[in-house]
């Protein structure tokens, strides 16, 4: 249920006239599989009614016998399940598309990957590939030519309780001639780091907002002078969820500026940089700044002061001088060396000082 409410959020209308959306939903308890089923459709009618999206149950009576002596010492039968359970998934898919991604339970998937994946296939046209990959870990956002799955499926049934899936995929690229990975930056798919509520809203997914000692972000516009793509844009950056703003060759004064929309009293700002599993990406150095006497159209603040300076691609700075953190309208990231390759800024916490913002609440209830 998570990886498809972010498949979804994460994919504008237009995207989603191009994607079908295939699960096997691959557990034989009936009861959890009734129950799915009920959430799924009433989450995602308008999905399935329009043929977009597809569920499918192997019984189990079809899966091969697994050899009890090699369960018990290799994990042959968990290896056989997982590996069976994708033949029948791809096998259904062959025809559904001219390309396959493969991505699994509990992940996150950037805003417009669709589009970002669209263009790296389309400039690897003329190259010779059977697996692009958008993600590093395991088997998923590896994409595949739609044309090799049923060979694929007959190689996963042939070796099911041989090795996991993750490895016999990259066996079987090596049998199809494509001696090395490629890796398509920056990587589009990532385990979710906690298990958010959700109910029959598909939208209404619990992030930081509903940790009380979570960032507030109150409301704000972002600017930059960084390049900006197509796929990741400078609010991204400012969001409670896990999407990100990517760039790259940043120079010497490059900046990504939240403009709040009213003074604000802050008592603690976070930035963090760089790729969430490994820190790749991340700003080398950089400074954050407070912005206060907004002036001009459209508005930005006249005078700056530095909270501080980057670590590693990360600041996390409590605001321990009142007369800092107080009436500020500007919190700005600035590059302060140049920068040649990628750089993701993963997000731009904002805490609220709770004392000052319960007393603004008061004063515009009495207004």
């Amino acid at each position: 249920m998570y990886t498809l409410v972010s498949l979804y959020q994460a994919s504008s209308p237009e995207e989603e006239k191009h994607l079908t959306v295939l699960i096997h939903l691959a557990d034989s308890d009936l009861p959890w599989l009734k129950e799915t089923i009920a959430h799924i459709s009433r989450l995602f009618s308008p999905q399935i009614l329009a043929g977009q999206l597809l569920l499918i149950h192997a019984p189990p009576d079809v899966y091969p016998a697994v050899d009890g002596t090699r369960n018990e010492a290799n994990r042959g039968g968990f290896y056989s399940k997982q590996n069976v359970d994708h033949a029948f998934l791809m096998s259904f898919a062959t025809n559904l598309s001219t390309y396959f991604l493969l991505i699994e339970d509990n992940v996150f998937c950037s805003p417009n990957f669709f589009t970002q994946i669209y263009s790296q296939v389309t400039t690897m046209k003329f190259q010779h590939w059977v697996i692009l990959e958008f993600s590093d870990i395991g088997f998923l956002g590896k994409l595949f030519h739609s044309r090799d799955l049923p060979l694929l499926a007959h190689f996963l049934l042939l070796f099911h309780q041989e090795k996991p899936l993750d490895k016999l995929i990259l066996h079987f690229r090596t049998l199809m001639v494509q001696e090395k990975s490629i890796l398509c930056r920056p990587f589009l798919f990532y385990y979710r780091m906690s298990h958010p509520r959700f109910d029959d809203n598909p939208k209404a997914i619990s992030g930081p907002k509903n940790n009380p000692y979570g960032p507030d972000n109150p409301p704000a516009a972002v600017f930059t002078d960084m390049t900006v793509s197509n796929v990741h844009f400078p609010w991204e950056a400012y969001t409670l969820d896990e999407s990100y703003f990517w760039t790259h060759d940043v120079n010497v004064g490059d900046h990504l500026t939240v403009i709040l929309n009213r003074p604000t009293n802050l008592r603690k700002v976070q930035v963090m940089t760089g790729s969430i599993m490994d820190g790749k990406y991340a700003l080398g150095k950089g400074q954050v700044e407070l912005g206060y006497d907004p002036e001009g159209m459209p508005q930005y603040c006249a005078t700056f002061v530095v909270l501080g300076h980057l670590v590693e691609g990360q600041l996390s700075q409590e605001i321990f001088l009142k007369s800092m953190g107080h009436q500020v309208n500007c919190v700005r990231l600035v590059v302060k060396a140049r920068q040649d390759g990628g750089l993701i800024i993963r997000h731009i916490y904002l805490w609220e000082e709770k004392v000052k913002k319960e007393n603004l609440i008061r004063d515009e209830i009495n207004h």
